[in-house]
């Protein structure tokens, strides 16, 4: 019976940040940014007859938090409504407080607990020396993963040593 041989050397890295992107605005600002001001020199790509841009969006994730409170503000219910986009987010949220049938099932009032909200984007980056590699974003941490050279690395730790938010 044949072994698996190992023929690359794949790395991940992960920065876990001091204290939690601020809120879902600052978040999508650091997201946005990459993908159009492109920090890391990527580069745009062919892939199975389709051409790929330097940086792309591959997956986001965003989860919002509710308390329900009674008229003393005691805590009578929580809940959480995740949305793959930005947009349903910030819709959901408003949705969710709306809903008179859902206030009254939880006998409270709901209250959005931005703090614990979460959100997550991964992105698909070209680097110039061929690689394809994935950085991906949350509230707490930056990952990159899927990269060999280590100058990958040092390119983004470069970048976010520049990123407030990202200390």
């Amino acid at each position: 019976m044949a072994d698996f041989a190992q023929n690359t050397n794949v790395k991940s890295a992960v920065r876990k940040l001091a204290n939690p992107i601020a809120g879902v605005d600052a978040f999508n600002t650091i997201v946005q940014n990459v993908i159009t001001s492109n920090p890391f020199g990527c580069v745009s790509y062919m892939s199975s007859g389709a051409n790929h841009p330097p940086v792309e969006k591959t997956r986001e994730s965003y989860t919002a938090r509710f308390v329900y409170q009674d008229t003393d503000a005691k805590t009578v219910g929580k809940g959480a409504e995740s949305y793959n986009t930005m947009a349903g987010f910030t819709a959901g949220i408003s949705a969710v407080l709306a809903n008179t049938a859902n206030n009254t099932a939880h006998a409270g009032t709901p209250v959005h607990d931005a703090a614990s909200d979460s959100f997550s984007a991964t992105l698909k980056c070209h680097d110039p020396n061929g690689e394809i590699y994935l950085v991906n974003f949350s509230r707490q941490q930056v990952t990159i993963s899927s990269y060999e050279d280590d100058s990958i690395r040092t390119k983004l730790e470069t970048w976010a040593d520049g990123v407030t938010a990202l200390a």
